[in-house]
């Protein structure tokens, strides 16, 4: 006898067993028999060898048959699928995001026009002596007025607005314009140079969309973000980037920033103060500057910095900048910083600290870099006395220090 066993899959849901088994025997006749488990014998009788090579070979061709239909749609099973748009993914940026966070927030952005006004002489030649005594003319003083544009935003419901210090210095006139188009005049509340920043007051008839402030320390490099500002005049326009690099030391001006977020979103004149948001809407920055000679370099003013320093700007009108009055620079072994100047009149000076001191430790704290000195003095207040481990000609000592309080400040 001569057995031969089949398996196949009919479907992916149901598996059908098979066993067929051909018994031959030359002086019997052929017959099927089924049984319940779909167990088929098959019997042949009078058949000859190449009789039974031709069957076996048709059972093998069925048999391939049935299976290629079964891969064949199983794998059409699998494409289908895949053609199937695919579900976003939680963060998964989709325009319907963008739009979304710019309905929410831009009803809580706003326009900022200023005056300034300043008094100029009439003439140039009228600086002149000889032409004033010749003639007989004194100088006479003329107003020379100048606008202004930049953005805000409202981060409350009574009014407050925050904005750029550079977007209403010396303003004689601050305008601001709402989402709704309704104007009113607004006066400063707070302000501070060095921080660029400025907090402003309106009076409006009733509560107003405000702007919550996130985390710029946890947002990452590659983040989107969304700004939101009036360039050139262009009220509401929403461009859109990404974190490019986080704590860059930036000189606009005579102005020194240390923390800067820097972004590929276009920021162009008049944005300035405007929000720089993630996509829950949360405002990670203020937009302040953007490099003149490069595309896409744009800088926010993290809201860690905004956020620490509000209340004091709504409070006391100022902020409170503690520093010890060095230049600082990092040492070759990476042990302390080496101080490379020394302010006048300063706390560092009153110490007796000097050009080539190492600084080692600030209050207990080993220093590594100039910038974790940076840090410890702006965690003090001004009046806190704090010590230094200072090392001097290779010798170490400790060095009591009065914390100063210094609008422009060396640390």
């Amino acid at each position: 006898m001569v057995y031969v066993k089949f398996f196949c899959n009919i479907s992916g849901e149901m598996f059908f067993l098979f066993k067929v088994i051909l018994r031959i025997n030359v002086y019997d006749k052929f017959k099927i028999i089924c049984k319940g488990e779909m167990f088929m014998k098959v019997r042949a009788e009078k058949l000859s060898k190449p009789l039974f090579v031709l069957l076996t070979k048709s059972l093998l061709m069925i048999l391939l048959v049935v299976v290629g239909l079964h891969w064949s749609s199983s794998q059409q099973h699998l494409i289908s699928i895949g053609d199937k748009p695919a579900m976003a993914e939680q963060g998964f940026i989709r325009p319907a995001n963008i739009s979304a966070v710019v309905k929410q927030t831009a009803p809580a952005v706003v326009k900022i026009e200023t005056v300034v006004q300043s008094e100029v002489e009439m003439d140039p030649f009228l600086n002149d002596p000889f032409f004033r005594q010749f003639f007989g003319i004194q100088g006479v003083p003329r107003t020379q007025v100048q606008t202004g544009m930049g953005s805000g935003f409202i981060v409350s419901e009574d009014g407050y607005i925050v904005t750029n210090y550079h977007v209403i210095e010396g303003a004689s006139q601050i305008q601001v314009t709402l989402a709704t188009n309704k104007q009113y005049r607004a006066r400063v509340v707070g302000a501070d140079r060095e921080l660029d920043l400025a907090v402003l007051k309106i009076n409006p008839e009733g509560k107003l969309p405000t702007l919550k402030f996130g985390s710029s320390d946890r947002i990452e490099v590659g983040d989107w973000v969304i700004a939101i500002g009036n360039p050139y005049g262009l009220d509401h326009t929403v461009t859109v980037g990404v974190i490019s690099a986080k704590g860059r030391p930036v000189n606009i001006g005579d102005r020194r920033f240390r923390n800067l977020l820097q972004t590929d979103a276009s920021i162009n004149p008049g944005n300035s103060g405007g929000p720089l948001l993630n996509l829950n809407g949360e405002v990670v920055g203020v937009n302040t500057a953007v490099n003149a000679k490069a595309q896409g370099i744009g800088f926010a003013i993290p809201s860690s910095t905004v956020a620490s320093v509000y209340n004091q700007l709504i409070t006391k009108g100022t902020v409170a900048h503690p520093y010890i009055g060095v230049n600082i620079q990092p040492s070759q072994d990476q042990r302390g910083v080496v101080v490379s100047g020394v302010a006048p009149d300063s706390p560092a000076m009153t110490v007796g600290l000097k050009p080539g001191d190492i600084i080692l430790q600030f209050n207990g704290k080993t220093l590594t870099t100039p910038q974790e000195l940076i840090d410890a003095v702006d965690q003090t207040q001004p009046g806190q006395k704090v010590t230094l481990v200072v090392v001097r000609a290779g010798q170490s000592k400790e060095v009591q220090v009065i914390i100063g309080d210094k609008s422009t400040r060396r640390i």
